[in-house]
């Protein structure tokens, strides 16, 4: 019986050994994978904060476009209207110089 119980004690002590092996492999096959999953995090991160810092970029450009559409739109009857007295003048201004005499005419 004390063969028996030494047998089974040392079937057991085989079996714990490597159970703590198999299990020592598998924590360090976890540990790298954890280590790799947390590269592969930080790289995401790192990604994610240059992409958001684009588009934040991206969309204080098109701001800056739509203020300035926005400008365009507002002033263009303003704009119009001096471009127009800008033509009319170099007309005149071209005409005086071709021989025109706007002296006794009245605007």
């Amino acid at each position: 019986e004390e063969k028996e119980a030494q047998k089974d004690y040392e079937t057991m002590m085989r079996e714990s050994a490597e159970k703590r092996a198999a299990d020592s492999k598998s924590l360090t096959a976890k540990e790298g994978a954890k280590a790799d999953t947390q590269a592969e995090l930080e790289a995401q991160s790192e990604g994610k904060t240059a992409a958001t810092k684009e588009h934040m970029a991206t969309m204080e450009y098109i701001a800056s476009l739509h203020a300035e559409c926005d400008w365009l739109v507002q002033y263009y009857d303003v704009r119009k209207e001096a471009r127009a007295g800008e033509i009319d003048s170099i007309e005149k201004a071209k005409a005086v110089l071709s021989g025109a005499d706007y002296a006794l005419v009245q605007t």
